[in-house]
Formats: structure tokens, C-alpha cells, sequence
């Protein structure tokens, strides 16, 4: 009786295991050494979601290898600089792989630059190592409707960059001291994460563009490629034999995000920013 028992209880599981391949094979779901794909997309405003999609990958013992694929012209400095300092940490681990869409420059490219590999299309548009604060100004309009502001405040430079009035040569020369401080952690920034001579990326960091061709003769990227050549680098750097397998998440919708709304409209929402953003 009890034999008889165990051969159905083992049965039982057997069939169990077997349902459950099957139904993963129905739905795609990827079985063995995988590759994770993290896109980043449209400007930086917030770094916490791409930190813990990260995280978890690098966690993951299935995950052998993370390709990035960046589609950004940049954005707010923290964001871009906590990102490149979860990257830092998970390439010491796995291999990173990075592949640029239309555009990785500045905030974009600040971020790509820690990875193992970087490979863009040739007309990808990279670089824009620089930084830039805008200022709205309108005062002229205040003026022409008779509206003033009155301020009060605890030091003569409290309300220094104020949009109801122009900057003065004092504050100019502060705010300037200040770009130029968070432009040199920037010239810094990629200067380690390519292995490069920092007196080489000073010389191209004045916020100009590259394509992917000009990008690759300045060391700013290793190869020229597509995201299917992203993936297969990644796969070859890390061990994985024959076709890889690519996951990646799926963006969940949430309410919170949906009243903040997109972030493009977050980032042009008037207000006193320092971004690593290509602005033209």
C-alpha cells in the first residue's frame, strides 16, 4: 500500500513538473542562462527604477550579462550620476554591454560610459559632455503688465537665479563656478569609466555632438553595431554559447506615474535645473 502511494505521489510530481515546462514553453518564458535588456528612454528625471531593474539583474544567477539600451539626450545631474554609480558596481560583477539608439549624449552618455562595451549605430548622436543650467527670465513680461515681486530674504544671494528678474555679474560668476565644478566630476566620470586621459576627454568636453563613426575615432565608444549586435557581444563576452536568450521587464502601469505625467513634460517644466542634457 505505502509503495503503491509513493509511486503516485511521485507520479503526481512528475506530471506537475512536466505541466509546468510545458506552460512556460507556451508562454515564452526563457529557461537557462539569460541576457537582461534595460531601456532607458527619453530624458533622466529619477534614477530609482533603472537602480533596482539593475539590482535585480545582478542578483539573478541566471543573468549572465545586462545589455543597456540607451535612447536619451541626458538629463538631471543626480539621476545620471547615481545610475553610473549602481553601472560601476554591477561591471565589476557581470559584463555590461551598452547600445545606443538615436541618441546617448550628455546625461546618456555620462551613464554608458562605466560599461564594458559601448557600440552605437554610426549615425547615433553621442557626446555632449558638458553641463547647462536655463534660466527663464521674465521680467520684461512682469514689467509690461504692471506685476511686481517683493522678496524677502536672509542673504543678498538667497534668491540668486530668480525668474522674476535677470542674474547680476556676482551671481553669473557663481552660478558659473558651479557648472564648471559638476562639468569636471562629468570629464572625470568618463575619463575613469573609458580608461581614458583626462586631459584626452577635456579636450573634446565642450558639449560638442558626435555621430557613432566620430564617436568610435575619439574612444568614446568601441564598435559600431545594433542592439542584435549589442546582444550578441554580451553573449559571447560572458560565456553563453549558441542563440542568447533576452528578458526584460515589462513597465507595469501605476497612477503615481500617470499624474506626474510623460517625462519629457517634466523636463521642460520651468524651473532652476543643472542638467547634463543636450539642448539645442
Amino acid at each position: 500500500m505505502k509503495k503503491a502511494l509513493f509511486i503516485f505521489l511521485g507520479l503526481f510530481l512528475l506530471l506537475i513538473v512536466i505541466s509546468l515546462i510545458f506552460v512556460m514553453l507556451q508562454k515564452n518564458i526563457p529557461i537557462g542562462e539569460r541576457i537582461a535588456l534595460i531601456r532607458i528612454e527619453g530624458m533622466i528625471v529619477d534614477s530609482k527604477d533603472t537602480i533596482d531593474e539593475i539590482k535585480d539583474y545582478t542578483k539573478n544567477p541566471m543573468i549572465k550579462a545586462i545589455v543597456l539600451r540607451i535612447d536619451s539626450p541626458g538629463g538631471a545631474v543626480a539621476p545620471a550620476q547615481e545610475i553610473y554609480e549602481e553601472l560601476k558596481k554591477t561591471v565589476a560583477k557581470k559584463k555590461v554591454v551598452v547600445s545606443m539608439g538615436s541618441i546617448a549624449a550628455s546625461g546618456g552618455y555620462y551613464i554608458a560610459s562605466p560599461a564594458t562595451r559601448i557600440i552605437a549605430n554610426p549615425g547615433t548622436l553621442t557626446g555632449s559632455i558638458g553641463v547647462i543650467m536655463e534660466i527663464p527670465n521674465i521680467e520684461g513680461l512682469m514689467n509690461k503688465f504692471g506685476i511686481k515681486t517683493e522678496v524677502v530674504k536672509s542673504g543678498r544671494h538667497k534668491d540668486m537665479a530668480s525668474i522674476f528678474r535677470g542674474i547680476k555679474k556676482e551671481e553669473r560668476e557663481i552660478l558659473q563656478n558651479v557648472l564648471d565644478n559638476v562639468h569636471e566630476q562629468f570629464i572625470k566620470a568618463v575619463a575613469e569609466g573609458r580608461k581614458m586621459l583626462y586631459d584626452d576627454v577635456k579636450q573634446i568636453a565642450d558639449g560638442r555632438i558626435f555621430t557613432g563613426e566620430q564617436a568610435l575615432k575619439a574612444g568614446l565608444i568601441d564598435e559600431l553595431g545594433t542592439l542584435e549586435d549589442a546582444i550578441q557581444s554580451a553573449a559571447k563576452l560572458s560565456g553563453i554559447k549558441g542563440e542568447p536568450v533576452v528578458v526584460s521587464k515589462k513597465e507595469s502601469f501605476s497612477l503615481i506615474n500617470l499624474l506626474r505625467g510623460p517625462k519629457e513634460l517634466i523636463g521642460v517644466i520651468p524651473s532652476v535645473k543643472i542638467k547634463y542634457l543636450y539642448s539645442p
